[in-house]
């Protein structure tokens, strides 16, 4: 199949398991109202969906709903992290789930790094995006090197790691590190000077954050589709006895997937970190990576769509938490919407026949192209 053919695809592939998984939200959405009436209940629906849809963009005076749409930017910015670092580990087919723990201790890392370090300005926010970087990829260099030295399951590894780390970071961050002086289980502030500019005031949290995510899309989109190296990351992804017997060294190019995997990941938790909170008070794992691994889904593994993908799942997850506000919606519809989309992207025959046309379509097409040039 053509690439223009393999990307139209995959783009209706998307679009179609999207669009299932919002009529499923309406049928739910429409059987969980309180309302007696079928009217009453179409009522419901409708507001519901308008809250979902529409509220984080066009207020309820018709008004462009600016606040919501920063809202949806800076929400972005963790799980383009995590997709990025899902999209370069299931690249290589490693089902690497460690994500979640590397931005949690990504974060963590970065946090106490900002609050002692004694470095200058400018140079304190890099050193602790850098040591939280550091400080992930080493943890999921564990799975990754099992799973290439003894062929033992990365999925199974990774998962159980994420919930070690998170149990690690509260036990040091109870003993050791806690603002005694807080009502709650917090560490002290981090240095005014470590703290990423925020792009747009009043509030948004909207940080220099999300161009770091930009840029790091890019070059991981350069790294995988003009390198050497990603172009090998991907050739084990898709035939790993091939790329063994074309005399491709596997075991380092799945440990090199995951480092970078575990890199992305902790930078987006020190970045996140740095540019939303003033101190480090996550005691459970966050979220993003989970989300992340629905990203890099959408994006069909390809970094350059994950932007895309972010900003898809970012605006649900703003659209829910107003459908809770509005109406009586709970926003564990997110989930739900995940799960549905989740399922048909791991449906092997969803659309197989549309693609069945479209491979006889590419193959008449390339067939009449050497006809035309004879």
């Amino acid at each position: 199949m053509s690439k223009r053919n393999s990307l139209l695809f995959n783009v209706v592939r998307s679009l179609a398991a999207i669009a299932i998984a919002l009529i499923v939200a309406t049928f739910l959405v429409f059987f969980s109202s309180t309302s007696t009436g079928f009217l009453e209940k179409l009522a419901d629906t409708a507001e519901a969906l308008e809250a979902l849809l529409v509220r984080p963009f066009i207020k309820a005076n018709g008004t462009f709903n600016s606040k919501a749409f920063l809202d949806v930017l800076a929400s972005m910015i963790p799980i383009m992290f995590t997709g990025l670092a899902t999209t370069v580990m299931f690249s290589a087919n490693q089902f690497n789930l460690g994500s979640e723990g590397g931005i949690m201790l990504g974060a963590f890392i970065a946090a106490l790094s900002a609050i002692y370090l004694p470095l200058p300005t400018i140079i304190l926010p890099i050193v602790s995006i850098l040591l939280g970087s550091l400080a992930a990829m080493l943890v999921l260099l564990i799975p990754a090197t099992l799973k290439a030295k003894l062929n033992i399951s990365e999925m199974v590894n990774s998962l159980m790691l994420n919930y070690i780390i998170m149990y690690l970071i509260n036990f040091v961050l109870t003993s050791y590190v806690a603002d005694r002086s807080k009502g709650q289980l917090v560490t002290h502030q981090i240095q005014k000077h470590a703290a990423l500019p925020q792009l747009v005031g009043g509030g948004s949290k909207l940080s220099v954050g999300f161009i770091i995510g930009l840029i790091a899309v890019i070059l991981v989109t350069i790294f995988m589709y003009r390198t050497r190296w990603g172009y090998n990351i991907r050739m084990i992804g898709k035939n790993q006895e091939f790329a063994r017997y074309s005399g491709i060294n596997v075991a380092f190019y799945i440990i090199l997937a995951q480092a970078i995997g575990g890199i992305l990941a902790g930078m987006g938790g020190a970045v996140e970190m740095l540019g939303r909170y003033n101190a480090y008070d996550w005691k459970a794992l966050p979220g993003y990576g989970w989300t992340g691994i629905t990203v890099a889904i959408l994006a069909n593994n390809n970094p350059a769509f994950v932007p895309f993908a972010a900003f898809f799942m970012s605006f649900l997850g703003k659209g829910t938490e107003l459908m809770s506000t509005y109406s009586n919606v709970p926003n564990q519809l997110l989930n739900i919407i995940q799960a549905i989309i989740f399922l048909f992207f791991a449906a092997n025959n969803f659309l197989s026949r549309y693609r069945q046309r479209l491979v006889v379509k590419s193959a008449e097409e390339e067939m009449a192209s050497e006809l035309g040039g004879k």
